[in-house]
Formats: structure tokens, sequence, C-alpha cells
């Protein structure tokens, strides 16, 4: 537990909420590590069902924490600087494995922006598998411009899969804001919520998740995936394949038990 975010288990759910409204939730290493336990737990405990990543306050997140990012990247311990240590220090500092493992966990996770979500907040909203918006939040990808760098912890490349190179240039390359109407028009967010409705229709989303067919609901993620790396052949083959293992499922047979008792009864 950090003094800049929480950690709720309830119904199924885990949500971790940003609480450091007086930094505009400027995200620190503590706070990835409130995270990545919740993403470990999601994927060892039958519990849990759902995380759901939200915030409190002005903004969803206005970015990493500069303060928490070294000026002098890559110098090992003999002085010299290589791009060895400049990528393992990347990959560290950044979190990369635990943004890839929100990708892989064969659960959903959820983001509920409810304000200006910058930096590493799209980067960690392309890597789940919802993403929801109230009508005053907003998404950019300012590291360019402010810091003379790309969004690499995977940003670039998981925007551009979801949005296409086109909107993937205007945001990454000019360094363009897009609200929430813009941000669903353009496939970077499923729904958007007035925003005094927001906490209460983000959470009912999660509940209808937590409340699906769990092995379905994980063959689902994985067969997605699957279909959007290969080619079509191989795609519909691996479809076959997991629908091979629901149909010898026992949520399958108990619903075509309930199915068939409410014919009768008919």
């Amino acid at each position: 537990m950090t003094d800049d975010a929480r950690r709720d288990d309830a119904d199924g759910i885990i949500t971790i909420t940003f609480t450091r409204d007086r930094k505009l939730n400027a995200v620190t290493p503590a706070m990835l590590d409130l995270l990545a336990g919740a993403v470990s737990d999601l994927a060892h405990d039958d519990a849990a069902r759902v995380l759901l990543i939200t915030a409190e306050g002005r903004y969803f997140t206005a970015g990493l924490d500069i303060t928490t990012m070294p000026a002098d990247v890559g110098r090992g311990t003999d002085g010299i600087v290589r791009g060895s240590n400049i990528r393992r220090q990347y990959r560290d500092n950044a979190r990369h494995d635990l943004l890839d493992e929100l990708e892989q966990v064969e659960k959903p996770v959820v983001l509920a922006a409810q304000g200006p979500c910058l930096g590493v907040g799209v980067e960690i909203a392309v890597s789940c598998d919802f993403r929801l918006a109230s009508d005053s939040a907003t998404f950019a990808l300012p590291e360019l411009a402010n810091l003379a760098v790309i969004p690499g912890s995977g940003g670039v490349s998981r925007l551009t899969r979801l949005v296409g190179p086109h909107w993937a240039r205007w945001i990454v390359m000019a360094g363009q804001t897009v609200d929430a109407a813009q941000a669903r028009a353009i496939g970077l967010v499923h729904d958007v919520y007035p925003a005094d409705e927001f906490a209460a229709r983000a959470r009912a989303f999660a509940l209808h998740l937590a409340g699906l067919p769990r092995e379905a609901l994980g063959l689902a993620k994985v067969a997605i995936d699957v279909a959007a790396t290969v080619d079509r052949r191989t795609a519909r083959e691996f479809d076959r394949v997991a629908q091979t293992l629901l149909f010898s499922s026992d949520d399958y047979r108990s619903r075509i038990e309930a199915f068939g008792s409410r014919a009768t009864e008919r």
C-alpha cells in the first residue's frame, strides 16, 4: 500500500485507484509496485476476476513522475555509457514487464480515466483490454515535445495497433491531445460516460465482466490476441481448438442444461 494509490478487493474485482491528486497523479515506482501486485494476484487468485484501474482528482495521471527518472541513463559501473545498459535500465524503470503482464493475463483488465490521461497513463491504457473515459477525459503523449524521447514502453506499438498509423502520428509525432469523444471515434476508448455517472458505470461494467464465464472469457482474450498477430487460417484453427476445450467445460454444460430446463417449462 502507498499513500499515492490504494487497492480495494470486492465482488471479484481488484480496484487500483491513483490518489496522488496533489501531484496530478504523476506515477511513482510505488504506484507501479502496487499495480504489479494486483496484476500478479489477478493471475494467480481464482477469486479475482477483473482488474479495474481508476483514479481520483483532477487527472487520471499527468504521466510518469519526472523526478524519478535518471538524467544519466546507461552508465555502467565502469563509467561507460552503453546501449545495452540503457535498454536494461529503461525496461526496469519503465516496468515493461508489468505492461506485458497486463496484456497477457487471461482475465479482463479495465482502465477507467475520469480526467486527463497523459504519457505512461496512455501506455498503461493501451495495455489493457478495455478503456473507459468520462466526458471530461483527454489523452495525450507529450514525451517527444517535453523530453525529446518517444513513448517507448510499448506506447507507440500498442497505440498504433489500436488506432492505426494515421492517428498514431497525430498523437505521438505531433503531440496532439484528443478528447473523449474523439478517442472513442478513433478506437482508443470503448465508451464515454458522463462525469457525474462515471465511477458507478465503470464499476458496473467491471461487475458485468466479473459475472461472465471465466474460462470462455480468458480463452476469448487469447484468441483475439492470436487473431491479431497470425494469418487467418491459423487464427481459425486456434478458434476451433479453443472451442473444443470450452465445449467440455462445466460452464457450457450448466448453461445448456439451464436452457433445456427453461424450454421444458414453457
